[in-house]
């Protein structure tokens, strides 16, 4: 039996897919979400075989869920869309299988198959590279998902002052308090824009919108003074970033 999960913010598209998984009996649905969050949760707890995955939706989209959940980590996944140039474009490129809504039986029964094979071990497309495609085509997230602990949050990034390393995690200093994520420096910086965003520093990545002053300190870095009162280094390696910010 071949355990699925359903994604979709709709609940007329969910219901469809149901009923067509109504002929084809080794297939069972375990669970439904109707968002990115609680796909996010319910991959991780179900470990289902199969994921129905929605692309369009509000907050997290089918990306984000790709992201959150780990592209090697993710189960064999359908997409689910209406038309959207950007993802059948990296579908097509990647060789991964897609829907598109209204579905089509005929469309759903040949897709099935192509999933049932990796199931049984055929190798599958891997996901990280259209990963990495969409997120060089479509501008930046208006807002991020974060996991701390067992909770998470959605966090603004116009609202981040500034970022720093600690150890396996970084610490975002947003509006009197911060949130530490289990992230690289280098995966964060992928999610925000290079317009708003710098790293000064291999410890440090600051919101431009949020410094207060700049000025020459020791041995060729710069002393960066953000609103908040933090003081940190611009080192020599990033100084030439100056230009290009004014």
């Amino acid at each position: 039996m071949i355990r699925s999960l359903i994604v979709d913010d709709e609940m007329l598209a969910r219901q469809r897919l149901r009923r067509l998984l109504g002929d084809h009996p080794d297939l069972e649905v375990v669970g439904e979400c109707s968002d990115g969050l609680e796909a996010v949760r319910d991959i991780e707890a179900l470990r289902p075989d199969l994921v129905f995955l929605d692309i369009q939706m509000p907050e997290l989209d089918g990306f984000g869920v790709i992201e959150e959940v780990g592209p090697d980590r993710m189960p064999p996944t359908l997409f689910v869309t209406a038309y959207d140039q950007f993802a059948l474009k990296a579908f097509e490129v990647h060789a991964l299988d897609y829907l598109l809504k209204p579905f089509d039986p005929e469309r759903f029964a040949a897709a099935l198959a192509r999933v049932r094979t990796w199931i049984q071990g055929s190798p599958r497309p891997s996901l990280e590279p259209m990963l990495k495609q969409i997120q060089a085509d479509r501008p930046p997230p208006d807002r991020l998902l974060i996991k701390e602990g067992t909770r998470y949050a959605f966090v603004r990034p116009a609202t981040i002052q500034w970022v720093e390393a600690e150890d396996n995690y970084v610490r975002l200093h947003v509006e009197g308090t911060s949130h530490l994520v289990r992230q690289t420096m280098g995966a964060m910086l992928d999610k925000l824009s290079p317009n708003r965003f710098r790293r000064i520093h291999r410890s440090a990545i600051v919101n431009l919108d949020f410094i207060r002053h700049l000025e020459p300190w020791t041995g060729g870095d710069y002393l960066v003074t953000m609103k908040d009162g933090s003081q940190l280094t611009m080192s020599r390696t990033y100084r030439n970033q100056l230009g290009e910010w004014l």
